[in-house]
């Protein structure tokens, strides 16, 4: 027994599998390359990250303000276009209440302004007032000179300037002034008188009752 044990590897005859042959055996894999190999480690930490910002989001209320920010801008367009809506309807109801109104109001009716002018005009009048140019007034207007046809020239520039009824005369009889001047009878036809001196540039204005017309001009030079 002690012998048998004592025998080694040796002591057996060998075989065909103490000899196998040289290089590989049977079915083997190529060398795979390095992004082969890390594929799955990014898709896996890729899914890590996706699903730790879903846990983010949902527990710290991101997304429940993003939806609400969401809701909230559609509100307020909503609310633009109402305000839009309702800013046009009052300019369209203010017209046709305002066509409403012009209607409705009757043909002989007056304004404010008109209605207090009656209360002004009862009011008495002032003398300048009262004192109007009167363009109808007979006005005569006397040569006291010379110069033939100087009271038809002069009467012409008042009749252009809208005097229609000034006549060219003569002074026959007339007690003539030292200087041209321009009579008027009344006071009522002092702006007249005013008014015809500034046409015809005459200095001076008289009042001399009973000189037979308003207006009466003595031409002396």
């Amino acid at each position: 027994m002690a012998r048998k044990d004592s025998e080694g590897y040796d002591s057996y005859p060998k075989d065909a599998y103490d000899d196998p042959p040289q290089g590989p055996v049977g079915v083997h894999r190529g060398a795979r390359s390095l992004g082969v190999r890390l594929t799955p480690f990014v898709i896996v930490i890729i899914a890590a990250v996706a699903a730790g910002v879903l846990f983010w989001s949902i527990f710290s209320g991101e997304a429940a303000n993003l939806l609400r920010g969401r809701v909230s801008s559609s509100s307020i367009s909503s609310a633009q276009v109402a305000q839009t809506t309702t800013a046009a309807a009052p300019s369209e109801s203010s017209s046709e209440s305002a066509s409403a109104s012009e209607s409705a109001s009757p043909a002989g009716s007056t304004s404010p302004s008109e209605s207090a002018s009656p209360s002004e005009s009862s009011e008495a009048p002032t003398p300048e007032e009262s004192q109007q140019v009167n363009k109808a007034a007979a006005i005569s207007v006397v040569n006291g000179t010379t110069r033939e046809g100087y009271a038809s020239t002069e009467a012409q520039k008042l009749v252009a300037d809208g005097y229609p009824n000034a006549t060219p005369m003569n002074p026959g009889d007339m007690a003539l002034p030292g200087q041209t001047v321009v009579w008027y009878q009344n006071d009522a036809d002092l702006a007249t008188a005013q008014a015809v001196a500034s046409t015809l540039g005459i200095a001076t204005i008289e009042q001399a009752p009973g000189i037979g017309a308003p207006i009466v001009i003595v031409l002396m030079q």
